[in-house]
């Protein structure tokens, strides 16, 4: 029998895996090394990865971020200024060099691996097609390692069927790394059945990340009451993730960036949670709102694994001699802010 404060029971369904993935954590442990071996401050061109925590948690250790090269003060161009893990139009380290600035590119492989898919079909004489979101920085980086007219970009099934090509019997496509596995699939079926002639990369730009966190959602939301995924509204894997979660079957999902944004008052227990996070959110918010449903509420966590990631990036070579403190790896991993 239920007592009067006994806590009512509710079950969290925690997704395996989650949060952080291996571009991500080479993204900050540049920031973080540069910061050891240069001092403060370290310019970063727009956000490193998207989400707020890091970016903070980044600042108050001295990194300064800027959206365009233009905004570093003559007196810091000795400063090192590092592009973020979403990748930069080449324009921006011709802009760098014409600067003198010494710069580091902290571009998530993956993301670079598809530059290099774009630049080999054009290489070969084919237009590009690039699936993916208008204005999404890793998009205008991509469209920015070819002429201006080589690549058009395609964002939704309707476009791919009014799509009018400057070349329609030499195409190749490449996507976006943080997209909708199903939507993407879509997309390029319509692009396959009205070109048969297009060629697809050499190998699946959709990044392993995206992909396993995607299967994680989508293998535990039926049943969920609300499905929670931690992320920004800018992080476009994020975004993907609520998408996933709703078609799977959970009554409701959303994006939250902190406990703080989840609504208590239309829970009253018994409920079933869904919890993953996207590829930049750290574990230390997962923790954050596990904790707080255990203060309100009875919490039994089935911990869901549908993959196990071991990938690791090597950071930059100029960076390597630096050692990383337990502190550091901590904020690294997203377990301390």
């Amino acid at each position: 029998m239920m007592t009067a404060t006994a806590k009512p029971p509710l079950t969290i369904r925690l997704c395996e895996p989650r949060g952080f993935c291996a571009g991500v954590d080479r993204a900050i442990q540049i920031v973080v090394l540069a910061l050891k071996k240069y001092g403060a401050p370290v310019y970063v061109r727009h956000e490193i990865v998207h989400n707020r925590f890091v970016v903070q948690g980044l600042r108050e250790r001295g990194a300064v971020f800027i959206e365009e090269l233009h905004e570093i003060p003559a007196e810091h161009h000795d400063r090192p200024v590092v592009f973020s893990a979403h990748g930069v139009p080449k324009s921006v380290p011709e802009d760098a060099q014409a600067r003198n600035l010494f710069y580091l590119d902290a571009t998530c492989p993956l993301v670079s691996k598809v530059h290099k898919q774009a630049m080999r079909h054009q290489r070969q004489g084919r237009h590009v097609v690039l699936v993916g979101h208008a204005g999404h920085p890793e998009v205008i980086g991509t469209m920015g390692q070819l002429p201006e007219g080589a690549v058009s970009l395609i964002e939704t099934e309707q476009d791919a069927l009014s799509f009018v090509p400057p070349q329609p019997g030499d195409m190749g496509f490449v996507t976006q790394t943080t997209l909708s596995v199903s939507d993407t699939a879509g997309i390029i079926a319509r692009l396959q059945e009205r070109f048969p002639a297009i060629q697809a990369p050499s190998a699946e730009s959709i990044c392993y990340a995206t992909t396993n966190r995607q299967e994680a959602v989508k293998e535990t939301a039926a049943g969920t009451d609300l499905f929670l995924i931690v992320g920004a509204p800018n992080s476009s894997n994020s975004m993907r993730l609520v998408e996933v979660a709703r078609r799977a079957g959970a009554k409701q999902a959303m994006l939250v960036q902190r406990a703080s944004e989840i609504p208590w008052d239309m829970m009253i227990g018994g409920e079933v949670v869904g919890l993953s996070a996207g590829a930049s959110a750290p574990q230390i918010i997962v923790d954050e709102i596990v904790d707080a449903f255990n203060q309100r509420f009875a919490v039994s966590v089935d911990l869901a694994v549908t993959a196990v990631e071991d990938e690791n990036f090597p950071v930059l070579s100029v960076l390597r001699d630096m050692p990383l403190t337990a502190d550091d790896m901590a904020f690294v991993n997203g377990n301390a802010a």
